[in-house]
């Protein structure tokens, strides 16, 4: 017998606005116009959000009689969901509520950009029952925001965190980017010492990555991305040549010697948390743990299936007006494709894999050329883990595992 669809712990909800378009941003995004103003679409959004809400909760209660555990982990994410109307976010969070249960000690995320115009009320999230707020800082200098086309300054991030703390949100993430085109490593060092001086709970570094989603077939009007514009085409086409690998490298390594030796667990590829801090709804991802998720371009998986919804707003909006669900697609996996899913999902994790995975495939034909090339290591307690130079080098592994 297979494996069988089983409730979600978790729900990614998606909101899809932002001031304005950062050019290497492959997001299902809208800006401008669309997100503020008298032709904004926000109001409208939210409320075919809270159809599509109960729209999965009927078909969830539907598929799973004998009733559902309340929701481990809730996550907004975008766009910049902080821009939402305190209004809103209470009532899209007293919907999922309602209608899916949330556990009394779950995790709630919401992402902020923090813009002084954008950041959102700290202590208004905390009274909807947000633990948990991840910033999208990217950068700690002037120079290192401006090379990203970001809007917000360095005070902004420090104001954006202080308001948190003082409204009492409990933990506390920073994203930023390494690899940025003609950043240098001390560049990287100043802004790694800069965000720890906020004392953040939680990192998330990811080294930037310049995409075509319009060449990967990904946006056409079913597709879960949105077109590129020619602005942001241009941007990265002269931004590719001023990365460079090995100072990307660099950046990587000096990252996992300054945490490590600060106490941090660098329990994934890109994140790194300070004991008791990692993101649990990410967590569900890696370790393929059921999740829904609502909202244009959101993907979800129910232990068997995944499903996405598709990213045009237009199409989202005029569906759930009329009370049908979004278009979208979905694709179940074969039983060799989600061992190997698995796997992959496993190595991404200071977790890594049991030692007994190595002898089976798919893992079994590149174990011996891994260990051999230090992407791969087994530690006393018999568990297969990404060294750091095999953290930097994964794609190369994971791709010899499909």
């Amino acid at each position: 017998m297979g494996p069988v669809a089983s409730p979600p712990v978790a729900l990614y909800i998606h909101v899809p606005f932002c001031v304005s378009l950062c050019p290497y941003c492959d997001f299902v995004v809208v800006a401008g116009a669309a997100a503020r103003g008298p032709r904004a679409r926000v109001e409208a959004f939210v409320a075919a959000l809270l159809v599509e809400l109960s729209l999965r909760a009927d078909a969830l209660d539907a598929a799973f009689p004998a009733g559902r555990p309340p929701l481990e982990t809730v996550y907004l994410g975008g766009g910049t969901p902080s821009l939402l109307p305190s209004q809103s976010l209470a009532a899209i969070l007293d919907t999922v509520r309602a209608r899916f249960g949330i556990a009394d000690d779950a995790e709630v995320t919401v992402e902020a950009n923090p813009g002084p115009d954008e950041h959102g009320d700290a202590a208004a999230m905390r009274a909807s029952g947000v633990t948990r707020l991840s910033i999208g800082a990217q950068s700690m200098s002037a120079s290192g925001l401006r090379r990203l086309g970001r809007r917000h300054r360095v005070v902004d991030v420090v104001r954006t965190v202080g308001e948190a703390r003082q409204a009492g949100i409990t933990s506390i993430s920073l994203d930023l980017l390494y690899d940025v085109p003609d950043a240098s490593l001390a560049d990287w060092i100043d802004t790694l010492e800069t965000a720890l001086d906020l004392e953040p709970d939680h990192l998330s570094l990811y080294a930037l990555t310049l995409d075509d989603p319009d060449a990967e077939g990904l946006t056409g009007p079913g597709g879960d991305h949105l077109p590129t514009s020619s602005g942001a085409r241009r941007w990265r086409d002269a931004a590719r040549p001023a990365q460079d690998e090995d100072r990307a490298a660099a950046q990587y390594h000096h990252a996992v010697h300054r945490l490590g030796a600060d106490g941090w667990r660098g329990y994934e590829i890109s994140n790194w948390a300070r004991p008791g801090h990692e993101s649990r709804h990410n967590l569900v991802y890696w370790q393929r743990r059921p999740y829904e998720a609502v909202g244009p371009g959101a993907h979800a998986f129910d232990g068997v299936t995944r499903r996405w919804s598709a990213a045009r707003l237009e199409g989202y909006l005029a569906t759930l007006g009329a009370g049908v669900l979004p278009p979208g697609g979905s694709e179940t996996p074969g039983p060799e494709a989600a061992v190997a899913e698995t796997v992959i999902l496993g190595l991404r994790t200071d977790r890594g894999v049991p030692l007994a995975t190595a002898h089976e495939p798919p893992l079994d034909d590149a174990f011996g050329w891994a260990l051999a090339a230090e992407l791969l290591e087994v530690t006393a307690g018999d568990r297969v883990v990404l060294t750091t130079r095999g953290r930097l080098l994964s794609n190369e592994l994971f791709s010899r595992l499909v």
